[in-house]
């Protein structure tokens, strides 16, 4: 992941580059370490206010490059909203103006706050300072229950039946919703049928009628243009046909004498056929053609009655006999409504048979499962210094979805004796951070993470708050271990943890033109260690927080 911002708090412009693995950001109190976290937050969508601008800026601008796994949902999602992944790749910007407004834009396109919050489950999650994106999300609890318990083949068919299940609910819902309409709208259905199939229109009849009117309104024209056409090509004494003959004639007595003019007569015997044949066309034409003025009242007044229907259900014959088609099919499917009403109620009462079943035993599953991790949860806790507290994994009743039956809700007691209380009821950022790693840790190591579970990118914020020594190496193993299949970030203000990165970035403040301006440097091996030995001994360095820095990183290594 690539990160830039601009004009942001006191970050007058920040450009770094995020690695692959475990990446810490360090730095003294009020560096402003968290800034990139907030910003990270605007990226997914978090809401924008125009305190976040720089004072005497008009605009802030946060920019992400994130790397786009291959779920078929999210380039789904992008497609939908016309945007473009023809690599692995995706901008994400966000714009924050002075006036508390904002424009979110992905691939430069723009798009709403609305859509980054839906797309960033696929670019990742923030854990920390109450800024929790899916850890609170009941969708997500019960996600992570069923990537516990590994129960996507149970899920998947459940989901299958239930979508069956809808969709003949809706069909039979409809029939019995409109029937009572469609047989108000039977007796006009079969009027319209009546009055199309008396007239009985043919397709392209109402060109052909047009044509013949034409014919029958100008017969004298045709007669006058036809006789002297036929003249001029066959009657005349100067016609076209005499003059061909004998200039064939002519010809003919050329060739006796010089052959070489045969070419010449065989190319004009065929045009003397032509003129011939055309002539009899127009003689056979002439015979036919006279005044019918009985005909042409028929084809007016046969025209009149194919535009009526034009009029009222189409503007052509095709579409009318579409129309047709339509109505005939209303009327049949309203004749076999009861038949399909009894099929449609035997094939919903097997299908909630089905899905009843099916929906159980993913409960079963579910609560057998929900023992277990409960149990492990508390495993982790108990290492992440929240020992005694209580994680509990409750199902309850829903209504029916794809996902079965059930409502999942994570509660947690962290006191003995407190009842437990959902997560977004617990005040301590700290403490729902350490939670949300004992989660991803904990199914991370179980091997059965769902693919709506794991993320690109995981930051973790205030995660070592209150804790320290093992407690705080702990939590650096755990971390170390997520980043084996995710991008972790995390800010730390614990010198055990920071040992674990493989990418260490300092956040610092310094002053330019009488101004503050915060900065994010990645440090070099050297620069790392006297980081580390800063925050082992405070502003003063001394070789021996050197040394321990040293040690730590060493120990940190062979882990």
């Amino acid at each position: 992941m690539e990160l830039v911002v601009e004009n942001y708090a006191v970050v007058e412009r920040v450009h770094v580059r995020f690695h692959r693995g475990l990446n810490l950001l360090t730095g003294e109190t009020g560096s402003g370490k968290s800034i990139v976290v907030d910003a990270l937050g605007l990226l997914f969508g978090g809401r924008a206010v125009g305190d976040m601008v720089r004072s005497g800026s008009e605009r802030a601008r946060i920019s992400g490059i994130f790397e786009l796994t291959g779920d078929p949902g999210t380039r789904a999602l992008l497609a939908e909203a016309g945007i473009e992944t023809e690599d692995d790749e995706l901008l994400v910007e966000r714009e924050v103006l002075a006036n508390g407004k904002s424009r979110a834009f992905l691939g430069s396109r723009p798009v709403t706050a609305t859509l980054l919050r839906e797309l960033a489950p696929a670019l990742g999650d923030i854990h920390g300072q109450h800024d929790q994106q899916q850890l609170f999300s009941a969708a997500y609890q019960l996600a992570t229950l069923d990537a516990f318990a590994d129960n996507a083949t149970l899920l998947e068919r459940t989901a299958s039946l239930y979508a069956e299940w809808k969709r003949v609910a809706a069909e039979l819902e409809d029939l019995d919703r409109s029937e009572q309409e469609k047989l108000r709208l039977a007796d006009l259905w079969n009027f319209q049928r009546r009055e199309i199939e008396t007239a009985g229109p043919k397709p392209g009849e109402d060109a052909e009628l047009e044509n013949e009117k034409r014919v029958l309104r100008n017969v004298a024209r045709l007669q006058e243009s036809a006789n002297a056409a036929y003249a001029a090509l066959y009657d005349a004494g100067d016609s076209a046909a005499t003059q061909l003959r004998l200039a064939l004639r002519r010809i003919e007595e050329l060739c006796r004498i010089d052959a070489s003019l045969e070419a010449v007569l065989e190319a004009l015997r065929p045009a003397e056929i032509v003129v011939t044949e055309s002539a009899g066309t127009l003689r056979d034409y002439l015979d036919r053609l006279e005044a019918d003025p009985g005909r042409l009242e028929d084809v007016e007044s046969r025209l009149a009655l194919l535009d009526r229907l034009k009029r009222k259900y189409g503007a052509t014959l095709d579409d009318v006999l579409a129309f047709l088609s339509e109505v005939s099919g209303k009327l049949d499917a309203l004749e076999h409504a009861s038949e399909r009403r009894t099929e449609l109620r035997s094939q919903a009462a097997k299908l909630e048979d089905q899905y009843r079943a099916a929906a159980a035993a993913l409960t079963a599953a579910r609560r057998s499962a929900a023992k277990e991790l409960s149990t492990r949860v508390e495993k982790e806790l108990a290492s992440l210094a929240l020992g005694g507290t209580r994680f509990v994994v409750e199902i309850g009743e829903a209504a029916w979805s794809a996902g079965g039956a059930d409502r999942v809700a994570f509660l947690i007691a962290p006191n003995a004796g407190e009842e437990p209380r959902p997560l977004d009821r617990i005040a301590s950022g700290g403490e729902l951070s350490r939670i949300a790693l004992a989660l991803r840790t904990m199914l991370g190591g179980n091997g059965a993470v769902a693919a709506n579970i794991v993320q690109r990118t995981l930051v973790f914020d205030e995660v070592d708050t209150g804790i320290g020594g093992s407690v705080a190496e702990a939590v650096g193993r755990r971390l170390k271990r997520l980043s084996a299949a995710n991008q972790v970030l995390c800010v730390t203000h614990l010198a055990q943890v920071a040992s674990f990165a493989d990418h260490h970035y300092v956040v610092g403040k310094r002053e330019i033109k009488g101004r503050t301006v915060a900065e994010v440097e990645e440090l070099t091996p050297d620069q790392r260690t006297r980081e580390i030995g800063r925050m082992l001994s405070g502003q003063r360095i001394t070789p021996e927080a050197l040394k321990h820095a040293e040690q730590l990183i060493r120990q940190s290594a062979r882990a």
